[in-house]
């Protein structure tokens, strides 16, 4: 299919019948059990399930690596690894706090484009609602994700991240914006009513909204536990009430970031480099110096090497690991080298990578037992093909084949298929448009007068290409219509 695209370029203009306005949902953490068994967890979710019943749903989502927030937010926007698009982990990579724990806010570390960009370039208008990785994105109605101290200050930075001027208008008919820190649901219920009057203002072609409590309850109790799954009944909600403020014009997208398994242990890895002389700390526990450091993402942490470490680090850190690796209590599964790490698409540049078992996540201690009790019940970022990672697709509305299991997909698959229901294309993207040959009707070609150009949906399909026109026919009765031997479908 891709081979086609790119050698008659003229067909890759024909996307689908219409070009359609997108609604982007993100519940951050969500199996995609939940929803298509939610009878087996007692889940009330009717609206999720509306959207599985009505329109296109996977069976699963086979996420990127590491599977947490950030790098697999900026995926759902760009079609792309985490390695090509620059957003490697939720934080930065910080060995000594220099950067007080920042993260990925800023979208100027986003290498490739994405959906807002491009939709941005054709002219439509688009907005966010506390998306990831957003500040400074070129976005006409932006609330972007962010905070600081948690502090009070902290609003004020917030709305000078924003939109100029959009909290002020939104705030005038809602209560005071939810602060970038809270996870809670209550915050998600808030920055609801404003994506909600965000749609009825500015009736965007491409928006983003995110919801973090799920996640946020899921990592304190556990996944499925009777709190994360009251959370998620709310926030089935809240999809509910976006549907029908979007309207029936537009398609709606459900995603999202990663699964979840239950933890009871914390691995603190740290501890062992301390004892090998691999980072020194001070009388706090702080991190002075580094020979080798570690870089956490959940059940995932890269190793990388200080550039200006003696001969031998290397060496030293990979006899730490491996004697490690040989007690099963330790809760490490695998040990990546830099080959494997490159295979994956994430982590440029680290030396090693430990991946813990199910169970297991890295704690943040730098003295005492290297695995002790952990705090939270749930966590993610464990290898991708742990089939507890996969996450969720569910996409309803005008145009969208209703009941269609997609089956298994690739997350870098679901930026390039809105690309084509906004109309809009990710030239860089990694995957592919999943609806592709599943259904969509079928565009019409045909002159536009005698001797005029051939239109297929309303687009010169030769514009440019200095080619006669291709003849346009079923390839078999109800089978493809292909111009010049080309299925305009599957060039969708």
């Amino acid at each position: 299919m891709f081979k086609s695209i790119f050698l008659l370029p003229a067909f890759a203009l024909v996307l689908s019948a219409e070009p359609r306005p997108v609604l982007l949902i993100s519940i951050d953490g969500l199996r995609p059990d939940c929803v298509l068994k939610a009878d087996q967890y007692g889940l009330k979710i009717p609206n999720l399930r509306r959207m599985v019943a009505g329109g296109a749903y996977a069976t699963a989502v086979h996420g990127v690596f590491p599977t947490v927030t950030y790098p697999s937010h900026t995926t759902l926007v760009t079609g792309v690894s985490p390695a090509g698009h620059g957003i490697f982990a939720n934080t930065t990579f910080d060995p000594t706090n220099a950067n007080y724990g920042g993260w990925y806010w800023y979208a100027e570390d986003i290498r490739v484009p994405t959906l807002w960009d491009e939709a941005s370039k054709a002219g439509l208008t688009t907005a966010n609602v506390h998306w990831p990785v957003t500040v400074g994105a070129k976005i006409d109605w932006n609330l972007a994700q962010y905070w600081r101290a948690g502090t009070p200050d902290d609003r004020k930075l917030l709305r000078a991240l924003c939109t100029p001027g959009l909290l002020d208008l939104l705030e005038r008919d809602l209560p005071p914006y939810a602060d970038g820190s809270d996870e809670s649901l209550a915050a998600d219920q808030r920055r609801n009513l404003f994506a909600i009057r965000l749609l009825e203002l500015k009736r965007p072609a491409f928006m983003t909204v995110y919801f973090a409590s799920l996640d946020h309850v899921e990592h304190q109790f556990g996944p499925f536990s009777p709190e994360a799954n009251a959370t998620l009944e709310q926030l089935d909600t809240l999809v509910g009430a976006l549907r029908d403020a979007a309207g029936p014009g537009v398609v709606v997208a459900v995603v999202s970031d990663h699964g979840f398994v239950r933890i009871d242990k914390d691995v603190n890895l740290l501890t062992e480099f301390l004892k090998a002389g691999l980072i020194t700390v001070d009388e706090t526990g702080k991190v002075t110096s580094w020979q080798a450091g570690g870089w956490a993402a959940g059940a995932t942490g890269a190793i990388m090497i200080n550039p200006q470490a003696p001969a031998g680090t290397k060496e030293r850190v990979a006899e730490v690991l491996g004697r490690l690796s040989k007690d099963p209590a330790n809760g490490i599964q695998r040990v990546l080298d830099s080959k494997e790490i490159d295979r994956l698409h994430g982590f440029p540049g680290a030396d090693f990578v430990v991946a813990l078992r199910p169970g297991y996540s890295f704690g943040a201690r730098v003295t005492g037992p290297l695995v002790t009790d952990s705090a939270l019940r749930g966590m993610h970022g464990y290898l991708p093909d742990v089939a507890d990672m996969d996450s969720t697709f569910l996409l309803a509305g005008p145009g969208v084949p209703a009941g269609r299991s997609l089956g298994e997909i690739d997350m870098r698959d679901i930026a390039p298929t809105l690309a084509a229901i906004v109309g809009v294309r990710l030239a860089r993207a990694e995957g592919h448009d999943v609806l592709a040959g599943t259904g969509r009707s079928r565009p019409q070609c045909a002159p536009s007068e005698a001797g005029g150009p051939l239109r297929c949906a309303g687009v010169d399909v030769l514009a440019g290409t200095g080619r006669s026109r291709p003849q346009c026919e079923p390839s078999e009765a109800g089978g493809p219509l292909r111009c010049a031997g080309v299925d305009l479908r599957a060039a969708q």
